[in-house]
């Protein structure tokens, strides 16, 4: 039984931080699901970005077709990012029809959308729309615009996974909302059962800033207190992860959601990003081994995935494992004056303004070869 199996058992879906045409047309993205690799994928402007890039064959067929169309960079980009997410949710199909909490995948709402509430509700609609599967997740930030976005399109049925998330504040703001969208759907006599959520919390990101603040106390600080400094390393990604499944449980288990829950609402799970090691002192499953448990979804790059395949653990349900002592690390970088909740109101900052660097180098290329197909088209026909 290969490790993703076990954990799905134990109320885990482990999913692939990776789509590509490549992947789908080589037959990778099936045989991951058939052999019960991965029960999920997530996308976003990077990843998309990094694909178009490299300069795969199918994209570049897709741009010339698009551009020999008449059809401008944001046409191409939106043509084939929503090809490519149609496709791979028709071969999560057979996954998702067996049960609906598997076979989803994600396609992200525009960056620059971020702070206006009502532009990124009219996207998520028309994504949704023209779509139109039962096991696409549309994704939006969990920004101060994103929040109330968030509860008008849970109001509408529209399943949602919301990304940018990297401290309890967030994650309650979201938990809130999604609460309060489904009692919006309930009023209107909606199904609740058919409407998903996951809640995208970040962890080695948290774990990359606070180990440089760390680093840059520790630079100056005399010998013990040096030692304290590092021996909190690698550790406020984890301890912040915990706490907010705590606060899952204790949210979904009170009695908002419960009167829910009786008429079929489904809890909203947390799904840990950001999970590929980015120090080599760390574990390559640092952020994989330790975040197991019910109701939970960890969304991991190849590379992570290929380690989970290779030689990860046997799991137990290790999210709940040495909460009080994540707490303690909480407090105890509070004293050292760093504030994880204020580290993640700037990661998120920076999530959104690093999606929208890359959706806008994404649409340069996209409009450098749309431009170069067209130049060749006009040579051809003058």
């Amino acid at each position: 039984m290969s490790r993703p199996v076990e954990y799905r058992r134990r109320g885990q879906a482990v999913w692939l931080d990776s789509i590509s045409a490549k992947m789908i047309h080589s037959g990778r993205l099936s045989s991951l699901i058939d052999a019960g690799s991965i029960y999920g994928v997530t996308s976003n402007p990077t990843i998309f970005g990094q694909a178009v890039v490299k300069n795969e064959g199918d994209y570049n067929a897709g741009i010339e077709h698009l551009a020999r169309e008449g059809e401008g960079a944001f046409a191409i980009y939106d043509g084939l990012t929503r090809k490519d997410i149609a496709e791979g949710a028709d071969a999560f199909r057979a996954q998702h029809d067996k049960n609906p909490v598997d076979g989803w995948i994600s396609l992200e709402v525009l960056p620059a959308l971020a702070s206006d509430t009502a532009k990124t509700v009219a996207e998520a609609r028309r994504l949704s729309s023209a779509l139109s599967r039962p096991n696409v997740f549309i994704k939006v930030p969990a920004t101060p615009a994103g929040i109330p976005a968030i509860r008008r399109l849970i109001g509408e049925g529209i399943s949602i996974n919301v990304t940018l998330m990297f401290n309890r504040k967030h994650y309650r703001d979201v938990a809130i909302a999604y609460i309060d969208g489904l009692s919006d759907f309930a009023a209107k006599g909606g199904d609740l059962s058919r409407v998903h959520s996951v809640a995208s919390f970040f962890v080695s990101r948290v774990d990359t800033l606070v180990d440089k603040l760390l680093d840059e106390k520790a630079a100056n600080a005399p010998g013990r207190e040096k030692s304290r400094l590092e021996s909190l390393r690698g550790k406020a990604g984890l301890a912040n992860s915990k706490v907010v499944y705590e606060d899952f449980l204790s949210t979904f288990s009170a009695a908002p959601f419960a009167a829910l829950r009786a008429k079929g609402a489904r809890v909203q799970r947390p799904l840990w990003a950001s999970t590929g090691t980015k120090n080599p002192a760390y574990s390559d499953l640092l952020y994989v081994e330790n975040l197991v448990g019910a109701d939970t979804v960890n969304t991991m790059p190849e590379k992570t995935l290929e380690a989970l395949l290779d030689h990860g653990k046997t799991p137990g349900d290790t999210v709940r494992e040495g909460v009080a002592e994540a707490r303690r690390t909480l407090d105890d970088l509070g004293a050292l004056g760093i504030d994880v909740e204020a580290v993640g109101e700037q990661l998120q900052k920076d999530g959104v303004v690093l999606f929208a660097k890359s959706y806008d180098e994404l649409l340069a290329t996209i409009e450098a070869r749309r431009a170069e197909v067209v130049k060749t088209s006009r040579g051809v026909n003058a």
